[in-house]
């Protein structure tokens, strides 16, 4: 897919090796991408992702991520800071917006362009608050263990409950990606949830942070930050879920960023009231 503007933007599709392209700018904006993200992002719908550029000089990007036949998210909107307000964003959006098909497509707005979203049909479903702050001293409690390869059925069926669409690719990788380490909780042999901390480019990351219960959240919070203690963690709570939020509060964190989910049409029914912290607002 080919986009050629008359400002000479040409509009491709962007590879696995651009991503450190992508992720930079968005570290710029004080996005505070994981340190290792791109594989799973690509293992996900590896034609999803986008490139403007000049001269062969990257100066736009975007994500959209197909999950499924329904269902596709989009993320990574950016145009370089010196070259804003030319119309590059716009005919980049365009163009990867079509890779959607007839999808519903999803997203995570910052604050600034969500009146624009609202213009391109997205209405919002809910905010999405960023907490962060020093990670507590903590234990893993009873229940808790890593994951490993014999829990990735039950993860991705759990995984699938708990989010818009099934992405049984991106779990793959995301659950083994070096520097991630995810854990599950159990009740008596059953799943009764599962998250994952990484590093980030600015402050650990946890996400998702999906579980049945909100003492089920607090037992893998605490597990996840086991070890991180006086280290900077955030977390993406949707507002909805009051619980997860006072999770985070009781853990010392603050809000310091937020976001709007907002589709473009319906999307399948999901347990929302599990989802204690959105895996990540590049792919939902």
């Amino acid at each position: 897919m080919t986009s050629a503007a008359p400002h000479d933007l040409v509009v491709t599709q962007a590879t696995l090796a651009d991503w450190p392209v992508i992720s930079g700018w968005a570290a710029a904006e004080g996005w505070n991408p994981g340190v290792s993200d791109g594989p799973a992002f690509f293992a996900q719908d590896p034609e999803g992702f986008f490139l403007g550029r000049i001269d062969g000089e990257p100066v736009s990007a975007i994500s959209v991520v197909n999950h499924g036949p329904d269902y596709s998210f989009l993320g990574c909107y950016l145009v370089r800071p010196d070259l804003r307000g030319r119309g590059h964003g716009l005919t980049t959006w365009k163009t990867a917006l079509a890779h959607a098909g007839n999808r519903t497509v999803g997203l995570d707005g910052v604050v600034a362009q969500q009146d624009n979203y609202r213009q391109s049909g997205f209405r919002l479903a809910h905010r999405t608050i960023r907490f962060t702050g020093t990670a507590p001293e903590s234990g893993t409690p009873a229940g808790v263990r890593p994951a490993g390869p014999a829990d990735l059925a039950a993860l991705t069926a759990y995984d699938s409950a708990c989010h818009p669409a099934d992405r049984p690719r991106f779990l793959a990788e995301w659950l083994t990606t070096p520097g991630h380490r995810a854990l599950v909780r159990e009740d008596g042999g059953r799943l009764t949830g599962y998250g994952v901390i990484r590093p980030g480019h600015d402050t650990l990351r946890i996400g998702p942070l999906f579980a049945d219960t909100a003492e089920d959240a607090r037992a893998l919070f605490a597990a996840l930050t086991d070890g991180a203690a006086g280290r900077e963690v955030a977390i993406d709570v949707p507002e909805p879920n009051t619980a997860g939020t006072a999770l985070a509060e009781a853990a010392g964190l603050r809000p310091s960023f937020e976001t709007a989910r907002m589709y473009t049409g319906p999307v399948r029914p999901y347990a929302r009231e599990r989802v204690f912290g959105v895996t990540t607002l590049e792919l939902g």
